[in-house]
């Protein structure tokens, strides 16, 4: 049973089995009820017709033979064997007895209860009783004379023609089951081998996928719940291709950018090894160390905040903020730098708050590496503008250079992991780890760029 052909199949057969079950114990024991309900309504129909032919050679007080002849004919008449019964008292208590039969002799006896109930409550009493012959319907009909009830008229008839009836449809109910529950086996089990061959394709296809082989997707036959799964596993085989290339090209991305400062390292090392090295050499040679443990240090730092993003592990702590008073705070750090890169920059903010709802630190984060991205990327003497506006219930907070700008060709793949559109020095990690992180606080990093003028606009919910 661990199978899960076998498990429908079986529960395929369960289920017709219920059913028929169900039908059989419901509809034969009804059948048999309503077919016994309508032969005593169809004999106390004819009893009722008969009865006054009995009561006249009564009411006159004939003889046993004048009374036997009419209960004879009032018999074929109803098509029913009629007994009829004088009721004595013994004890203040009616005692039937019989007065003659219409039957032949060598009939069973009839315990006749319903004569009992007749006589004792004056009224037609209906029931059934179980004779050496089989079972028996019966109506006994009270007959009175001056005002109680002097005799009772029996109609008894076999209901031998509606066991046979109900025994017919038992045994019909009981060959179709049969017949059904094989068919319900049969194609149950030849469903469940297609739908168990189908997610047998599935594991298999798994297998490859856990195995690194994202080449075989599952071909999709249907539109049902499986043809579904099949297609949502054909999506995820897909991005788990791309994640995987993704993960390979950032493996090897990354030790190349590390390894470059790391050969670097080794060579200038080696050089100040050298004791004849004058001073102004080995200063110059210790700057340039200096500046790649500078760049290294960058790089780690980058890939360890890439790499808490893709997880989502970063936790962020969203707040009101004031973009203004950030991005004035976050400018005036770069003032050594832009000296040195002969830079002017400029900060353009209202006179107003202008209010967000985000992570401070890392909004931070992501003005210090547009502003970064802007000095690196132009060349000495660009003049740089930081901005924050409000615009349609959005807090904006932009940087614009002024420099040769972004060829058409690279806008978008600027926040892809390690893409540098030119030779400057950089990990190509501070585009995409800004994206993200503007994507993690509901917002979005865009960009404008043509010849002369370069816009990155960082879009937060206010």
């Amino acid at each position: 049973m661990r199978s899960l052909r076998n498990r429908l199949a079986f529960l395929f057969f369960a289920i017709t089995l219920s059913a028929i079950g169900v039908l059989y114990l419901y509809v034969v024991p009804q059948l048999q009820s309503r077919l016994r309900d309508e032969k005593l309504s169809q004999l106390a129909a004819a009893a009722q017709q008969a009865v006054p032919t009995i009561v006249s050679p009564l009411d006159r007080n004939g003889s046993s033979a004048d009374v036997t002849k009419v209960v004879r004919a009032a018999s074929d008449t109803a098509n029913a064997r009629i007994t009829l019964l004088r009721i004595g008292r013994v004890g203040g208590l009616p005692l039937p007895g019989t007065i003659t039969d219409s039957s032949d002799p060598a009939l069973p006896e009839l315990a006749l209860p319903t004569a009992e109930t007749a006589a004792r409550t004056g009224r037609t009493a209906r029931g059934s009783e179980v004779s050496s012959g089989g079972p028996v319907a019966e109506v006994a009909v009270p007959l009175r004379q001056e005002g109680r009830v002097a005799e009772v008229a029996v109609f008894s008839t076999p209901m031998a023609d509606v066991e046979r009836n109900v025994a017919i449809v038992r045994a019909q109910i009981l060959v179709a089951g049969a017949i059904a529950l094989t068919l319900a086996v049969c194609a149950g089990w030849l469903i469940a081998r297609a739908l168990a061959q189908r997610v047998k394709r599935l594991e298999r296809a798994a297998e490859q996928v856990a195995a690194g082989d994202f080449s075989r997707p599952i071909p999709v036959d249907s539109d049902d719940e499986l043809g579904q799964l099949a297609m949502a596993f054909n999506d995820m085989q897909r991005q788990l291709a791309q994640l995987d290339r993704a993960r390979k090209q950032f493996i090897a991305t990354a030790s190349h950018e590390l390894r470059t400062p790391l050969f670097s390292l080794g060579g200038f090392v080696e050089l100040l090894e050298d004791e004849e090295l004058d001073e102004e050499t080995r200063r110059r040679f210790l700057a340039q160390v200096r500046q790649q443990v500078d760049r290294l240090a960058k790089l780690s730092v980058d890939l360890l905040d890439l790499s808490r993003l893709e997880a989502g592990s970063l936790e962020l702590r969203p707040e009101p903020v004031d973009l203004a008073d950030l991005a004035r705070s976050v400018s005036s750090e770069f003032e050594p730098m832009l000296a040195q890169h002969d830079s002017h920059l400029e900060v353009r903010l209202p006179g107003v708050p202008v209010e967000a709802q985000c992570d401070p630190v890392r909004v931070a984060q992501i003005a210090r590496i547009l502003i970064d991205n802007a000095v690196t990327h132009t060349t000495p003497g660009t003049n740089i503008v930081v901005s924050a506006v409000r615009d349609d219930g959005f807090a904006l907070l932009a940087v614009r250079d002024h420099g040769k700008g972004i060829p058409r060709t690279s806008l978008s793949q600027v926040f892809e992991p390690f893409y540098t559109s030119d030779d400057a020095q950089g990990s190509g990690l501070g585009l995409a780890i800004a994206s993200e992180l503007a994507e993690r606080m509901n917002g979005r990093l865009g960009v404008e760029s043509r010849p002369g003028r370069t816009v990155f606009t960082l879009e937060l919910p206010a």
